[in-house]
């Protein structure tokens, strides 16, 4: 059985992405020149240009490779059964991830940078807002979903940005718990199983099930999602 084309080009792509890996990794980004990564794959260098066109090119499939297969490890974990210690986990492996892929996390959080747009981006943001709307759900959410998943996503890459640019002795451990903890304690209300909560955590609730309400047309739906948002902003 020989291999078409498709094949051919699908196992060079996957060595070239690996062997760009390694060499960021030992070297970082500008370890990545067009002959160390044909050396390292053992092909030629217009296969290089063909397949990614150039060296940004490379580097955002690289960056884009590293990030899809954190989220599809990440997917595939058991989920805690306490929306919120879940959150903690995703947030936690999330930063561990940056800072042990210091030139895949630049790359990533680069401004305009077309990996925000990417399959693996999207569907780690996705993952994000399973998380928040698993805690809304749950009526433990103190702040609009859309607010919470943009708070804790900044927490998350602010800390990391910042460690990466201290010497990791310098590096204090313990504001990584420090951060995670103080940006999901913004979010979540501890005492929404009561009533001191107020209502702002019940309408939070409610508009995380709305879409699910059959019982109400899609207009009713949409205008008493306008009220709950009305009362979420107040």
């Amino acid at each position: 059985m020989t291999m078409d084309a498709t094949d051919t080009d699908t196992d060079t792509r996957r060595a070239v992405l690996d062997a760009a890996a390694e060499l960021i990794a030992s070297g970082g980004t500008a370890a990545l020149t067009t002959r160390a990564v044909a050396a390292k794959a053992a092909i030629q260098p217009p296969t290089l240009y063909r397949i990614f066109g150039d060296k940004r090119g490379l580097l955002d499939a690289v960056a884009q490779d590293r990030l899809a297969r954190f989220v599809a490890e990440k997917e595939a974990d058991q989920p805690h059964p306490d929306p919120v210690e879940e959150l903690r986990r995703g947030w936690s492996r999330y930063v561990a991830f940056g800072l042990e892929n210091p030139e895949v996390f630049a790359i990533m959080n680069e401004i305009g940078s077309p990996l925000a747009q990417s399959p693996a981006s999207l569907a780690g943001m996705a993952a994000l807002r399973r998380r928040v709307a698993q805690i809304a759900r749950a009526g433990r959410l103190r702040v609009a979903e859309e607010r919470s998943v943009a708070l804790v996503h900044a927490s998350a890459v602010g800390i990391v940005t910042t460690f990466l640019a201290l010497p990791p002795e310098e590096r204090d451990e313990q504001m990584l718990a420090l951060t995670r903890d103080a940006a999901i304690a913004a979010i979540v209300d501890e005492t929404a199983a009561s009533q001191a909560s107020g209502p702002v955590s019940h309408a939070i609730a409610l508009r995380a099930h709305i879409d699910n309400a059959e019982a109400l047309s899609t207009a009713e739906r949409a205008l008493l999602g306008e009220w709950l948002e009305r009362l979420v902003e107040r």
